[in-house]
């Protein structure tokens, strides 16, 4: 079983230091929201994040939206072979059931994420989302796999197909892929650093290439 976790994911309710802010108030009034109730997105909300810290990598639920797209509709998933994981910058993780089906609609996801802020249950009756608060490291406690690796550009290089060839000779490996748009890990993360590539590539991408060349070697 291969553990893949979207880690320090940019998805997030407006924070409260910028929901007077016009851009943000403007956008909740025009969605029927108060601005506590919608998501941060940068496409919407770029002067605000000005104002706040880490501003320039904030806001980018697409990424996570793309991501469980990807991940979701992927032969590994189809067959039970995948779990799938958001670990938010705010230390709240997102379980998702392999059944899910994320909406291929990017306003639909993001009325399905503020719902699952509010609610931390979605649907209630069939609870194919759920969020816990928890961090990173307890995460991976919980998963308890026999190797973690860190998707990162100054990892050491591995072809993807050598890549997934160890991931398929391991029982119950997790794959932490940053879910965010630039930059280094926050928080302090445990496991090998692995590189597929000569240079930077997007979260979606990584994810791509680290299922498919996964799938080529299990049975």
């Amino acid at each position: 079983m291969l553990h893949l976790v979207i880690a320090e994911a940019e998805i997030e309710l407006v924070p409260e230091p910028i929901r007077d802010h016009p851009a943000v108030v403007n956008y909740a009034r025009k969605r029927g929201k108060r601005p506590d109730e919608v998501l941060l997105d940068s496409t919407y909300h770029h002067a605000a994040l000005k104002k706040l810290t880490d501003g320039e990598r904030r806001g980018r639920p697409d990424i996570v939206h793309i991501c469980l797209l990807n991940a979701l509709e992927s032969i590994a998933n189809k067959e039970g072979k995948l779990r799938v994981y958001v670990h938010t910058r705010n230390d709240e993780v997102i379980y998702i059931k392999p059944e899910t089906r994320i909406p291929r609609n990017y306003n639909r996801f993001v009325g399905l994420m503020e719902s699952l802020f509010k609610n931390r249950v979605v649907p209630k009756d069939l609870g194919l989302l759920r969020m816990e608060e928890k961090s990173l490291e307890a995460l991976i406690k919980e998963i308890n796999p026999d190797g973690v690796f860190v998707m990162h550009e100054k990892g050491t290089f591995t072809k993807p197909v050598d890549f997934g060839k160890r991931l398929a000779s391991l029982e119950n490996p997790a794959v932490i892929v940053g879910g965010f748009p630039h930059g280094e890990f926050k928080g302090k993360i445990l496991g090998e650093k692995i590189s597929i590539y000569k240079a930077s590539l997007m979260a979606w991408t990584v994810v791509n290439e680290t299922i498919i060349n996964f799938e080529h070697w299990v049975p």
